[in-house]
């Protein structure tokens, strides 16, 4: 695509380096479209933790990428009550649904410091009239987050609380794994029990409660945001956790 902008320089990292790394987990993708992705980056932003990046009813005209750290996707309430629907990690496109959109009805904010490659929506528009594999491979992506929220809704509707707790730890730990940001079976964390709240539809207190349960029961600890996983099997069993929801598998697509 010789008309596209030139990726941008001075980067410590490959901005698409993690989204790459998810994609080919399901289908191949080629260099020569991991340049494709990478050219489509016009930029790098860096956010500081707290940070509202999108709000309802805004005009989109480029949706962003999770380069490192956690960012939340979310709606509240009039009395100022957060439901968050996702926790995005790297290699998550925040809003790449809003292209097609072009606004949403919710929320995109940061929960850690991070840094955000933006994608203008016209380069968007150029891999999607140009390159129908790249084009299906970003819906997948798309389609793979409304599975993990209805997974979310799931867990809210149904789980216990310990569960609930269990199956986010669970996910994370698996979704992470994805991107090489897991050491063994620990990963960093660094977010707050409010915002675990916040996901699974708990208070505060009631998470700190089953944090305390899933510790003392030898399962996982969460402390100086770190996540460390000390039976993984143990775990999953209480989340009733199945990774099939994640779409985990290679296909042609």
């Amino acid at each position: 695509m010789s008309s596209q902008a030139p990726a941008p320089t001075g980067l410590a990292e490959d901005p698409v380096a993690c989204l790459v790394r998810k994609l080919r987990v399901r289908d191949k993708v080629t260099d020569a479209e991991a340049d494709i992705l990478r050219n489509a980056v016009a930029k790098v932003e860096e956010f500081p933790a707290g940070r509202t990046l999108v709000v309802p009813e805004q005009k989109l005209d480029q949706s962003m990428l999770i380069v490192s750290g956690f960012a939340a996707r979310y709606k509240d309430l009039r009395n100022g009550q957060r439901q968050i629907t996702d926790i995005h990690v790297s290699g998550d496109f925040t809003d790449l649904h809003g292209f097609v959109l072009k606004r949403l009805e919710h929320h995109i904010g940061t929960l850690t410091p991070l840094r955000m490659a933006m994608v203008p929506h016209d380069r968007l528009t150029r891999i999607s009239e140009e390159h129908p594999h790249l084009l299906r491979m970003l819906w997948l992506s798309t389609l793979i987050d409304a599975a993990i929220q209805r997974e979310r809704m799931l867990s809210i509707g149904r789980r216990s609380a310990v569960a609930r707790v269990a199956h986010l730890m669970c996910e994370l730990y698996t979704r992470l794994s994805l991107v090489n940001e897991v050491d063994g079976l620990s990963f960093s964390l660094p977010i707050t029990q409010m915002d675990i709240a916040d996901v699974t539809g708990l208070t505060s207190v009631h998470v700190n409660r089953m944090l305390r349960e899933l510790r003392d029961r030898k399962l996982v600890t969460f402390r100086n945001a770190t996540v460390e996983i000390h039976d993984l099997a143990g775990l999953e069993r209480v989340a009733d956790f199945d990774r099939s929801y994640l779409f985990l598998e290679s296909h042609p697509r």
